[in-house]
């Protein structure tokens, strides 16, 4: 698969199939060219993220600017409640 675009931590994506279809998430980390790692501080929190195939995923052109070393569940949850 050729992908044009890149997806970078902090990207905002939403679900399109699965039990989580619908739900809106954050880039945790970048796998490789399939998988994405996806928090949302709710259902997925930091210490529990979810293995998603990005071929599942709508890609939303914004990104939170976000410190890995500081960051928690909470922030997540509000920087993600205006998509929801």
């Amino acid at each position: 698969m050729d992908n044009t675009f890149s997806i970078n931590v902090g990207q905002i994506v939403k679900s399109k199939v699965g039990r989580d279809a619908g739900r809106i998430f954050l880039v945790f980390k970048v796998i490789d060219d399939d998988y994405l790692y996806l928090v949302d501080g709710s259902l997925r929190k930091l210490d529990n993220p979810k293995k998603k195939k990005i071929k599942h995923l709508i890609i939303y052109k914004d990104i939170v600017n976000i410190d890995v070393e500081n960051l928690n569940d909470s922030f997540l949850r509000k920087a993600l409640k205006p998509y929801n």
